[in-house]
């Protein structure tokens, strides 16, 4: 540790090393082996007149070219330096001594208790009370000399370099401005102070003593104290200055009243623009915490045309109060131009979902599949165990085709295994029309049942982020994630547009699901065809003119499990089955396309190929026109409208401001447009709409003056923990030993004690 003592004088300071040495009653020696290595150069203390004359009196530029040169000294002579004292003058605050020291210098404090009265847990002794030192005074004309110099050791001196090197001192490259602002941009990026140390010292030569994971994390830890109290201006100055390169960023803040942020949200542009092709469905969860503050952090999850993971926005919210996520959902909504998702899938937290019933009162809610088969198991292993036919009655229950069977097969259920209200299958009974599988087959979830998408781009941040992770850190980190998978989403449609599918058939049906479809959707598709046309067989259940009703399904399995198909022809080919499967995720299922086959259907109508699996969905800049259908309504112009149209006139300038006749062409059409238009048509109108679309970004840039600080702590909520995992149930979590002997916890009956004294207590009574 580096002291400082302050004298107002440079001549008050008289105690000298010898008088040390005196008062602690030091004499040390050096034997002659360890004065000399192999290559016959001294490296063991040099009492002689000659070395110390040589450096006392040698006079340097600054500071640090005595440092320095001492340093390079010892390397040479086989120890590491520190700083000792520093000498200032009161008045000035200038330095004018200083003193270097060898490493093992002095002897650390034997406290045995710290403040708190806790045991201090020691690590091995370093120092020995070596006494080899120099000593600089700053002169008149500012510079510095040598005024004493001390090259006595009482300990052995490192022999060879690489040994040498391993002296904090030497290791110098980890202190090089190089190599800082390498860990720090790593950092930036995500990576760990383990990576870095691996990365850096990959590239470094081997001259340079390698760099620890602790001298990396040394240098964020400097870096974070920079921004210190700073963290929630930077987070709004990121968002300002991101907001000059993309009009249609959007983001806003819940403040208290001491300017602490309470919940925050943003979206980009091109989040925005995804929501109005694949916001139908929305995946919400808020299992995610990991940042300094512990705000939960709450993605709007979506997925795109290649069946891939999309984010729509992020939040970082204070709790997980019903008041909470009504301001989430009702700026969500005003940032997604007052677009109601049809479905959105969460998990079944009781304060979440009476904020959806509020704002999306429309809106499909969904509980995640995972989470409740994940919590099952442990609530009927008790009706399994007494009723042995009691797990296949279940399952027939909730892999119920209709309402009416599933209502029937309940109450069968209830009478035979006397169900209890308050038991945890009538409570989710009770909530059946938020999982049950009947109860949406009329409501497109693009193949989406749990929030397994949402959970799978917080798995993006494990590793990236931790406890100590600063908001604006984290928000790069969100951007980051968005980055990675915008370039997955832009390889599938490269490798969509390079490629032709690869059919199983020559059917027509086939050939145009392969040039319509994305690659990966596609895959799903012919999954389904070569079922259809391997796998399957049917029986005719009715025909009329107008339908045929036939039972779909495999000769193998029992036709209580095969699927109802209906087929008309009349001026439009239709087509249903009972497993819901187009309806649910938009293709069509292989009961469906085995019916098609049979009633030789030519080719794959057009209004079985949902626009959202093909390219036409993909993110072009230069994209055609967004259509304006059903956006507006009686009331005048919606928000979505105005941002459609402000799109599309952003894309007809980007496509033209190569070509200067194209920006004239374009010009020229404007302003015979705002010719046409008259000034007195609802100006203030469009104004106030064209304000609903705006950014939240507005808010902050109203209020110049308004005063932020960052939040005051973490907040207890129902987040993920530091390590960013699953939260386990009891059947997940590593079950207590228990003692077959005494029924004792926390051991076997091999290792118990009570046993080995009872055997003990047997053998002397035998």
């Amino acid at each position: 540790m580096d002291s400082e003592m302050q004298v107002a004088d440079p001549s008050f300071e008289k105690q000298t090393n010898e008088d040390i040495d005196a008062n602690n009653g030091y004499s040390g020696s050096t034997s002659e082996s360890e004065k000399i290595n192999n290559d016959g150069v001294n490296l063991g203390c040099d009492e002689g007149a000659g070395n110390d004359q040589s450096i006392i009196g040698k006079v340097f530029d600054t500071l640090n070219d005595a440092y320095t040169f001492y340093n390079d000294y010892a390397f040479l002579h086989g120890f590491g330096i520190r700083i000792h004292w520093k000498f200032k003058n009161k008045t000035t605050n200038e330095h004018y001594r200083k003193t270097y020291v060898c490493n093992k210098e002095g002897f650390k404090c034997l406290k045995v208790n710290n403040s708190n009265g806790k045991v201090i847990k020691r690590r091995r002794e370093v120092r020995t009370g070596c006494k080899a030192m120099i000593r600089i005074s700053k002169q008149k004309d500012e510079k510095w000399i040598v005024d004493k110099f001390n090259d006595t050791h009482n300990h052995a001196l490192s022999l060879t370099p690489t040994k040498v090197m391993k002296h904090r001192s030497h290791g110098k490259f980890h202190r090089t401005m190089e190599c800082r602002s390498l860990m720090v941009q790593f950092g930036q990026a995500g990576l760990k102070p383990s990576q870095i140390k691996k990365a850096i010292n990959a590239m470094k030569t081997s001259d340079e003593a390698d760099v620890t994971s602790k001298q990396c994390d040394d240098v964020l830890s400097e870096q974070r104290k920079q921004y210190r109290g700073k963290e929630f201006y930077r987070l709004i100055k990121h968002f300002q200055d991101k907001a000059l390169v993309d009009n249609d960023q959007y983001f806003v803040v819940d403040l208290c009243d001491d300017g602490s942020p309470r919940n925050i949200f943003w979206a980009d542009g091109r989040s925005r623009d995804a929501y109005t092709k694949f916001g139908d469905v929305v995946v919400f969860d808020v299992t995610y915490m990991t940042n300094k503050y512990k705000m939960p952090f709450a993605p709007f999850v979506g997925v795109n045309h290649h069946r891939q993971s999309i984010l729509f926005g992020g939040a970082l919210l204070e709790n997980e109060k019903e008041e909470t996520f009504v301001w989430l959902f009702e700026n969500f909504l005003k940032c997604m131009f007052s677009k109601h998702p049809k479905a959105i899938i969460t998990d079944q937290d009781k304060a979440m979902g009476d904020a959806i019933k509020k704002v999306f009162p429309n809106t499909r809610h969904r509980f995640c599949e995972w989470h409740i088969k994940r919590h099952e198991p442990e609530h009927i292993r008790p009706f399994v165990a007494r009723y042995s036919d009691f797990q296949e009655s279940y399952r027939h229950w909730v892999n119920s085709d209709t309402i009416e069977e599933f209502e029937k097969k309940f109450e069968v259920m209830r009478s035979r295994y006397n169900l209890e209200h308050n038991c945890w299958i009538s409570e989710m009974y009770n909530q059946r029309i938020y999982w049950a599988k009947p109860f949406f087959k009329d409501i497109f979830l693009a193949g989406m049942t749990t929030s397994g998408r949402s959970e799978s781009i917080n798995s993006f941040f494990d590793g990236f982020v931790n406890s100590n992770t600063m908001l604006n850190a984290f928000v790069l980190q969100y951007e980051k994630a968005v980055e990675s998978r915008r370039a997955a989403e832009e390889d599938e449609d490269f490798k969509t547009m390079n490629s032709r599918a690869v059919l199983s058939s020559v059917h027509p049906i086939e050939a145009k699901a392969g040039e319509c479809y994305t690659r990966k959707v596609f895959e799903v598709f012919k999954n389904e065809w070569m079922e259809a046309t391997n796998n399957l067989t049917h029986e005719t259940l009715s025909k009329s003119k107008e339908e045929i009703i036939y039972r779909v399904g495999q000769l193998d399995v029992d036709k209580t499990y095969w699927r109802t198909v209906t087929f008309r022809s009349m001026s439009e080919m239709n087509v249903t089955c009972s497993c819901a499967k187009y309806e649910i995720c938009g293709i069509l299922c292989k009961h469906c396309l085995y019916v098609m086959k049979k009633r030789h259907v030519e080719t794959l109508p057009n209004h079985y190929i949902l626009p959202w699996w093909t390219l036409n969905a993909r993110y072009k800049v230069g994209n055609s026109s967004i259509g304006l259908e059903e956006m507006n309504n009686e009331n005048g112009v919606s928000a979505f409208t105005l941002w459609c149209v402000r799109s599309n006139f952003t894309k007809v300038i980007e496509q033209a401001k190569e070509s200067p006749l194209k920006i004239d062409k374009v010009n020229t059409v404007l302003i015979k447009l705002l010719d046409d238009l008259t000034i007195q048509e609802k100006p203030k109108a469009f104004e106030n709409a064209s304000q609903g679309c705006s950014t939240g970004i507005s808010q902050v840039d109203m209020m110049p003056q308004l005063f932020v600080r960052d939040p005051i702590g973490p907040t207890n909520t129902k987040g993920r923990p530091k390590n960013a995992t699953r939260i386990k149930s009891s059947l997940e979590m590593p079950k207590k030993r228990t003692c077959s002997y005494c029924q004792g916890l926390g051991h076997y009956a091999t290792s118990c004690s009570k046993r080995k004294a009872d055997e003990l207590l047997q053998e002397k009574q035998w």
